[in-house]
């Protein structure tokens, strides 16, 4: 009884010290911030947390930086529906069909090793500087994981509902509608995640291909400016952003997850 209680008494006190957990991580990691620049020397002393966060307020109630933001979001907008519309059901084909697989595996296998970088040349030569190159680098880099993680998901079906669909007389086409697509969205949206991950990333070094919009150009821009504080001012608001499309996707997994 009384180790009964004493793990009861653990349980308890962790369920209180754990919503704590993620303000103590982050006041960690301001502290190193702070214990960084202000015993460092040279230029790194210009990325103090004070100064930071005192261009930080002047950015949030810009209107300017706000056209900057929506522009960054109408990209990764554009790339992740691209990824999605490709990526989706060429996911689902390569799952489903064998033959399919077995044609694409080493092309998708190779292409998805193709740093996302490497297509800036590409991009700009094809389609000039401008918003069309940012996305087409970004769809390169986003497009993968969908893919991938949707066929691994499909790969995984019970063979036993594929059985017990085709014997209720279902066709492929009811099949990959009533059985196959249900069972493989929490993969879907495992995919869909890393995807967002990765296209937030990418839109940085994507914002720099000759663009003057977005927070990846603002960043350049900066730099350029020597306003060395508003560069991880810009970095905080890039980091808060993709934290919220991060956590929305998170929510959708959990909701939609049979296991």
């Amino acid at each position: 009884m009384a180790t009964r209680d004493k793990r009861r008494y653990g349980s308890e006190l962790l369920g209180e010290t754990d919503r704590l957990l993620p303000a103590v991580g982050l006041l960690v990691g301001l502290a190193v911030w702070w214990t960084v620049t202000a015993l460092g020397s040279g230029i790194i002393t210009n990325f103090a947390p004070a100064a930071t966060f005192a261009v930080l307020a002047e950015l949030v109630v810009s209107p300017e930086f706000y056209d900057h933001v929506f522009v960054s979001l109408y990209r990764f907008a554009v790339a992740l529906g691209l990824c999605l519309a490709v990526g989706l059901p060429v996911g689902v084909v390569v799952g489903y069909f064998a033959a399919a697989e077995r044609a694409t595996t080493v092309l998708f296998q190779f292409m998805r090793m193709i740093s996302p970088l490497a297509w800036f040349p590409i991009a700009i030569i094809v389609f000039g500087v401008g918003t069309r190159s940012a996305v087409f680098v970004m769809f390169m880099a986003g497009l993968w994981p969908i893919v991938l993680n949707t066929a691994h998901g499909i790969g995984t079906i019970d063979d036993d509902w594929i059985t017990v669909g085709e014997s209720l007389g279902g066709d492929t086409r009811a099949l990959l509608r009533r059985v196959v697509v249900p069972a493989v969205i929490p993969d879907m949206l495992t995919g869909i995640r890393l995807s967002i991950g990765i296209l937030w990333i990418i839109l940085v070094p994507a914002e720099m291909l000759g663009v003057n919009t977005g927070l990846g150009y603002l960043i350049l821009d900066a730099r350029d400016r020597f306003s060395y504080a508003e560069i991880p001012a810009i970095m905080l608001v890039i980091g808060f952003i993709g934290f919220w499309l991060d956590l929305s996707v998170r929510r959708l997994h959990a909701r939609w997850n049979w296991g």
